[in-house]
């Protein structure tokens, strides 16, 4: 089951694209919106995350965090970042506690692919309480990213 609203945003560090630990409390003090996706370089994931690129003035001016989490690998993830000009980090969940921690989680993918995180969305706010949750059963959806931008605004009103 997925996390909930309300409820306190497990801590983790993975690393980065840019092969840095990146740990969640050192966002303390800061919102946070975390995307889950399953796969760099596939359709609705590049969707994904080039909107919250195309957002990311809002969230930067808004005083919110992006992190964007998937279980490819820190090598796979800089090239995509870099490919797709992403301004906020993107973690590799390679051993995939984080997307499992989260209920953000495929434990079969298609091909057969074991493991792979599924697509989500969750805001937490400045003590890294939960207060947006979103996680989607088909890889094929996208998250509701105005539901997501009223909600970072209301808390930084």
């Amino acid at each position: 089951m997925s996390l909930q609203i309300g409820q306190q945003a497990p801590d983790f560090t993975l690393f980065s694209s840019d092969l840095k630990q990146v740990n969640l409390a050192d966002f303390i003090g800061k919102k946070v919106i975390i995307h889950f996706f399953p796969m760099a370089f596939t359709g609705t994931c590049t969707t994904q995350l080039c909107t919250t690129r195309d957002n990311f003035g809002f969230y930067k001016e808004l005083g919110a965090q992006v992190l964007a989490i998937s279980v490819d690998s820190p090598f796979t993830l800089a090239k995509y970042k870099e490919d797709n000009h992403y301004e906020f980090p993107l973690l590799s969940d390679f051993n995939k506690d984080v997307s499992q921690a989260y209920g953000a989680f495929y434990d079969e993918f298609v091909f057969n692919l074991k493991g792979v995180s599924k697509r989500g969305a969750f805001v937490l706010d400045e003590n890294h309480q939960v207060i947006y949750a979103e996680v989607l059963e088909s890889a094929g959806d996208l998250p509701n990213f105005k539901a997501i931008d009223d909600i970072v605004k209301s808390i930084s009103a």
